[in-house]
């Protein structure tokens, strides 16, 4: 069984669903102007973990268990949506604030294993990748398909997620970015929570439809 052309295409939709901007392009943004590079390219990481979790449950077929089991999949999707909103309440809370990274003795920053763990759940937070990635799969693969499809797929979308959000950190941890992200962080904080809160609130209106 040929499998080339069926995870070339899977890849490519993978592809054109990292680049699309949504809560993980705003938090990996933020991070990386607002703390520094080595933040943004551990929120990065984060992404690609978080994909590799949800292409992982996708494989497994969580997507039929979500589909069929609709007070699961509205329980998760208005999780989900209530923490974008901690988020976004966050954005909004701090945007008059000065930005203070705190350093450790060797001067690198401390906060470098936070912006994974939040990069990843924010990744998480949308359960509705689950069925995407599913659909994905279920649209692509065969019913049955040999075991090193998941050794092949798995690292692959890790390098897809983590590689388009590292490309992302890069280009916004540059000074350019970040002097204008120091002149204008009232603002562009506001932005980022009002799209973070929106996507929030898309979610927990939306909990009821797959």
């Amino acid at each position: 069984m040929d499998l080339t052309v069926p995870l070339l295409s899977i890849l490519g939709a993978i592809a054109v669903g990292a680049a699309s901007p949504g809560p993980s392009f705003v938090f990996v943004t933020r991070t990386a102007i607002a703390l520094s590079r080595r933040d943004g390219l551990a929120a990065a990481l984060g992404m690609g973990v978080g994909g590799v979790v949800y292409g992982g449950l996708g494989l497994f077929g969580l997507q039929a268990l979500l589909s069929q089991v609709e007070w699961l999949f509205m329980t998760l999707k208005v999780l989900g949506g209530l923490y974008l909103l901690w988020l976004a309440l966050g954005l909004w809370r701090t945007a008059a604030k000065p930005i203070t990274v705190p350093k450790t003795a060797d001067g690198r920053p401390r906060s470098v294993r936070r912006s994974f763990t939040m990069a990843a759940v924010t990744q998480l937070s949308n359960p509705k990748a689950a069925i995407v990635y599913g659909s994905i799969f279920a649209a692509f693969l065969p019913a049955h398909v040999p075991a090193w499809t998941f050794a092949v797929l798995l690292p692959a979308i890790f390098a897809i997620e983590a590689g388009w959000y590292a490309i992302v950190a890069l280009a916004f941890s540059s000074d350019r970015p970040r002097a204008a992200y120091l002149r204008w962080k009232r603002w562009f904080d506001r932005v980022a929570g009002t799209v973070m809160g929106a996507l929030g609130l898309r979610l927990i209106l939306g909990a009821g439809k797959l």
